[in-house]
C-alpha cells in the first residue's frame, strides 16, 4: 500500500451495527490474519532460535547474528510505529516479512560454508524488518479490538502466532529424528522454514488499514489519515519523556532477555538434537495455553478494568516467582564447566527439565500478553498504539541484544538466571503503578478523560464518538 492509500474522505465514525463477526473487515478476522502472518514469520523464527544456536552445534554464529538482529531491532522497533503510520500495513508488513526468509537462508548457507558474515548481516537486516513487522502487529492487535475484549483478542493472536513455533518445532524433530547425535540440523529443515516465511510475506497483503476495519457495533477502528515523517519523528522522540512508557521500560527490557538463557543454556545444553525440536513444540504450545489463561483473567475476571489489571499482574508475578524458583533448583547441579549429559525424550530423567522448559514458555506468553494488555488500555487509536508498541519492541530488542552477547561472553549460567528473575520481578510493581495511574474503569484512558473535560458540554456527545473510533 502506498503512502496515500490511507487518505480517505471524511467519514462518520459510527455506522449501523454489523451482524457477523467473521466479516473480512472485522477486527476478529484481521487480528486472526496478523496472527497467521506472525505464525509464518516470527513463529517459525522462534522455532529456529528455540533449537539453541539456530540449529547449529556451535552457538557463536547464532549469538552474533542475534546480537546484530536485536541491535537494529532496538532502533527500528522504536521507529517502526512511525513508519507504519506513514506507509500503512501492506508495505510495512511485506518489507518486514521478507527479511525473515533471508535470515534463515543465511543458516542454510552456513551449513555449507562456515562463514559468519552472511548470518550476521542477515541478522542486522532482520532487525530492521522485525521492527517494522512488530510495530504493525502491535497497532493492529491493540487498536482493532473493542476495549472490553482486548485481552481475548491478544490471547487469540498469541495462540495463532505460537502455533508457528509448535509446527516449526515438529519440522526439526521429524527431519532429524534419526540424527540425535548430529551437530546441526539438515538443509531440508531450513528450506521448510523458508517456505513458511515466504507464505507469510504474501499473506501480509491481506491485512486491511484501520480506517477500513469496522467493529461489531459499527464503529471504525480509526478515521485518521496517514501521518508525515516530521510528525512521526516528533512523536517518537516524545516517547522517551512519556512517563507511561518509562514505567514500561523494565518489563520491555526483561521480556526477551531470558531467551538466550532458556534456548541455549536449558534446551541447548540439557537435551540432544531431536529432543530440542520436540521441546520446542511444547514450549510454544505452552504459550498458547498461557495467553488464553491470562486473556480470560484480563477480560472477564472482574467488572472493574483496573481490578482485572491488578489481578492479572498479581497472577503472573506469583507464577513467575514459582517458575524461576524451579529454574534455580534445576540450574544448581550444572554449569558451563560441568555440563550435563544430553537427555533424550525416551529417558525417565527427561521429565523434570522438560516440565521446567514447558513452564518457561507458559510464563513468557502470560508476561508479554499482560504487557500488551496494559499498553492497549492506555489509548484506543492505531497511531498512538503503533508508537507505544514500537517503543515496547525497541526497548525489548535492546535488552535481547545485550542478552545474546552476555551468553557469547560466557557469563556464568547461575548469574544469567538471577538477572532474568530480578528483571521480571522489578517490572511487576511498576506495571501496577501504571494501571493505577493511567487505566480507568470507565474504559477511558487518562488522556481521553482530560480531553473530554476541556470540551463544552454541548459538544460532548460528538467528542465522545470521535474518541471512541
Amino acid at each position: 500500500m502506498g503512502i496515500g492509500d490511507g487518505v480517505k474522505d471524511e467519514e462518520s465514525a459510527t455506522e449501523f451495527p454489523t451482524k457477523s463477526r467473521f466479516r473480512y473487515n472485522s477486527p476478529l478476522v484481521q487480528v486472526a490474519l496478523i496472527g497467521l502472518v506472525c505464525f509464518c514469520c516470527p513463529g517459525m523464527f522462534n522455532a529456529v532460535n528455540g533449537m539453541g544456536g539456530g540449529g547449529q552445534r556451535d552457538t557463536t554464529v547464532a549469538n552474533n547474528a542475534n546480537t546484530a538482529l536485536y541491535t537494529t531491532f532496538a532502533v527500528f522497533g522504536v521507529l517502526g510505529g512511525g513508519i507504519y503510520n506513514i506507509l500503512g500495513p501492506h508495505l510495512t508488513l511485506a518489507a518486514g516479512c521478507s527479511t525473515y526468509v533471508i535470515y534463515v537462508g543465511s543458516f542454510l548457507y552456513y551449513n555449507h560454508h562456515k562463514h559468519q558474515g552472511f548470518a550476521i548481516a542477515a541478522g542486522g537486516l532482520l532487525g530492521v524488518g522485525a521492527g517494522l513487522l512488530w510495530a504493525c502487529e502491535g497497532a493492529i492487535m491493540t487498536a482493532y479490538p473493542p476495549q472490553n475484549r482486548k485481552g481475548t483478542y491478544i490471547s487469540m493472536f498469541w495462540s495463532i502466532f505460537n502455533m508457528g513455533g509448535v509446527i516449526g518445532g515438529l519440522i526439526p524433530f521429524f527431519l532429524n529424528y534419526h540424527r540425535n547425535e548430529a551437530s546441526s540440523v539438515n538443509d531440508a529443515t531450513y528450506i521448510a522454514f523458508m517456505c513458511f516465511m515466504t507464505a507469510g510475506t504474501l499473506l501480509s497483503f491481506a491485512i486491511l488499514p484501520p480506517n477500513r476495519v469496522v467493529r461489531d457495533d459499527g464503529t471504525r477502528c480509526s478515521n485518521v489519515k496517514y501521518s508525515s515523517v516530521t510528525t512521526e519523528a516528533i512523536e517518537v522522540l516524545k516517547l522517551f519523556a512519556n512517563w507511561k512508557m518509562l514505567l514500561i521500560v523494565p518489563a520491555s527490557w526483561a521480556s526477551n532477555f531470558f531467551y538466550s538463557y532458556q534456548f541455549n543454556n536449558v534446551n541447548g545444553l540439557l537435551f540432544n538434537l531431536r529432543t530440542r525440536g520436540l521441546n520446542n513444540v511444547f514450549y510454544w504450545g505452552a504459550q498458547m495455553l498461557g495467553s488464553v489463561g491470562i486473556g480470560y483473567i484480563l477480560d472477564f475476571s472482574f467488572q472493574s478494568r483496573r481490578m482485572r489489571g491488578f489481578v492479572g499482574i498479581g497472577v503472573v508475578a506469583l507464577l513467575g516467582s514459582a517458575i524461576w524458583g524451579g529454574g534455580l533448583a534445576n540450574q544448581l547441579p550444572y554449569s558451563r564447566d560441568h555440563q550435563p549429559r544430553k537427555l533424550d525424550f525416551k529417558e525417565s530423567a527427561f521429565a523434570g527439565p522438560f516440565v521446567l522448559f514447558f513452564s518457561y514458555g507458559l510464563l513468557d506468553a502470560m508476561f508479554q500478553s499482560m504487557v500488551y494488555w496494559v499498553i492497549g488500555a492506555l489509548a484506543d487509536d492505531s497511531q498512538t498504539l503503533s508508537r507505544y508498541s514500537g517503543f515496547y519492541k525497541g526497548v525489548q530488542s535492546a535488552g535481547a541484544a545485550v542478552a545474546w552477547q552476555v551468553d557469547t561472553h560466557k557469563v556464568p549460567l547461575l548469574s544469567q538466571l538471577i538477572v532474568n528473575w530480578s528483571l521480571t520481578t522489578l517490572s511487576y510493581p511498576l506495571l501496577v503503578l501504571l494501571v493505577m495511574l493511567a487505566v480507568k474503569d470507565d474504559n477511558k484512558t487518562q488522556d481521553e478523560t482530560v480531553k473530554e473535560a476541556t470540551v463544552p458540554s454541548s459538544n460532548k456527545d460528538v467528542t465522545t464518538t470521535a474518541i471512541s473510533t
